[in-house]
């Protein structure tokens, strides 16, 4: 999460951070849990000097036969061993409460973050591509789905309820053409290695990139405790937790194509139609692991992967810089990646690329050590969409649709889809 050594040297600079997002200030309320545990640990490493001491003079004055004086001595010994205990329960309590204190507050942005509330104060740093024109009203893309009997909302949810969807057919297979597909752009052309994760995630993990324990409403549990991932995020990052890497081993590149579960917690009425907010979503992650001085060069290259994939489908996008109200709680900056849906007349987001600093590799005890002098310092995680491939489905039935409702397939995805261009009614 954060260094205590950096609040205590930079207080004005982290609540700062905080007050951008809204937060009140919190270094005074940090450092004084701080100096409490400074005071005691400085009690206890006394109280175990004096025991040690303590213990060496019982020999000494048993061998001079003063069994009084060896008698005192052994009692304060044990006083003491009660002391520690006690102290070292007092200290646990004390890290706990620092602990619990940090867990709850979000990564303190960069500078160069615009400050603001919400999504109205982001900003465009650039669009790529125009949107197609009709001759036509574009439907959207649960429209196109339905129309086609390959889209089926009404069977999902009377298998699993509200925010599900079973796609047959030639849909299904565009959405596992287009997973395809962004694997092996980011495999053989950007330098990502292929992971198959596991989608079940024990605390640690969760609590290692930021998701617990203030977000547990937004995932969903088993009866054995495990969490279904929200994304590969969990999963990717968590594999270098509790280790050490060689710089030299730097960066380390992964990614991954899986379901995705979220409850959606607070989302209610929003987006209730169609496959834009669903409780189960595939989604192709990226995540890179790095160095402090590389991670804004990995952000910018990781942004760029991502949208590369919209070039080659030809869909137009732009790319927001989001202000410091509108981040992820572990992000110090992000971009969001925003696709045109001609359907709802919007630009809807499809990937957020976010670099996270070392706030994450802290939770998980991710390490490097330096070429130069061998010293070892936390890593710095980076993750992003790279795409979100239900919101990429909804994308391209949404832009290549054609008056009698039929679906162009993006000439890039045709290969993984047996040669063929146009999906449309039996």
């Amino acid at each position: 999460m954060f260094d205590v050594k950096w609040i205590r040297e930079n207080p004005e600079a982290f609540d700062l951070g905080l007050q951008s997002r809204g937060l009140e200030a919190q270094s005074a309320a940090v450092l004084k849990l701080d100096d409490e545990r400074r005071a005691h640990l400085a009690k206890l490493q006394d109280a175990q000097a004096r025991r040690n001491a303590a213990s060496k003079e019982i020999g000494k004055t048993k061998a001079q036969k003063d069994e009084e004086k060896a008698q005192a001595l052994m009692q304060e010994v044990t006083d003491l061993k009660t002391l520690i205990q006690t102290g070292e329960d007092e200290e646990r309590r004390l890290n706990e409460a620092i602990e619990s204190l940090l867990a709850g507050l979000p990564n303190t942005p960069l500078g160069d973050v615009p400050a603001g509330q919400d999504e109205n104060d982001n900003k465009l740093v650039r669009t790529v591509g125009e949107p197609p024109k009709f001759e036509f009203e574009p439907k959207q893309h649960f429209e196109l789905g339905e129309a086609l009997a390959l889209m089926d909302f009404e069977t999902a949810g009377k298998i699993s309820g509200a925010r599900f969807v079973v796609l047959k057919g030639a849909i299904a297979r565009l959405e596992r053409a287009l997973g395809t597909f962004m694997l092996d752009l980011h495999t053989s052309e950007f330098g990502y290695t292929e992971v198959n994760p596991p989608l079940l995630v024990r605390d640690a993990a969760a609590y290692g990139t930021a998701n617990l324990p203030k977000f547990a409403e937004d995932l969903f549990q088993t009866r054995e405790g495990f969490w279904l991932i929200p994304t590969a995020e969990v999963s990717l990052t968590n594999l270098v937790r509790e280790t050490i890497l060689d710089e030299a081993d730097l960066p380390k590149r992964f990614t991954a194509w899986t379901p995705c579960f979220r409850s959606e917690a607070g989302s209610a009425g929003r987006d209730v139609r169609g496959m834009i907010r669903q409780h189960q979503f595939a989604k192709v992650e990226l995540v890179s692991v790095t160095t402090p001085d590389k991670a804004l060069e990995e952000h910018e290259r990781m942004t760029n992967c991502a949208e590369e994939i919209l070039k080659r489908l030809g869909l137009a996008y732009r790319t927001m810089l989001l202000c410091t109200g509108d981040m992820g709680f572990a992000s110090q900056k992000t971009y969001d990646i925003e696709v045109w849906l001609p359907g709802q007349d919007a630009y809807r987001e499809i990937s957020s690329c976010s670099v996270c600093g070392t706030f994450q590799a802290r939770r998980m005890s991710a390490r490097y050590r330096r070429e130069e002098d061998r010293s070892v310092h936390h890593v710095v995680t980076l993750n992003g969409s790279g795409l979100a491939v239900g919101r990429t489905l909804v994308a391209i039935l949404e832009n290549y649709q054609q008056a009698d409702g039929s679906i162009v397939i993006p000439e890039a995805l045709r290969p993984y889809m047996g040669g063929r261009q146009v999906i449309e009614a039996a």
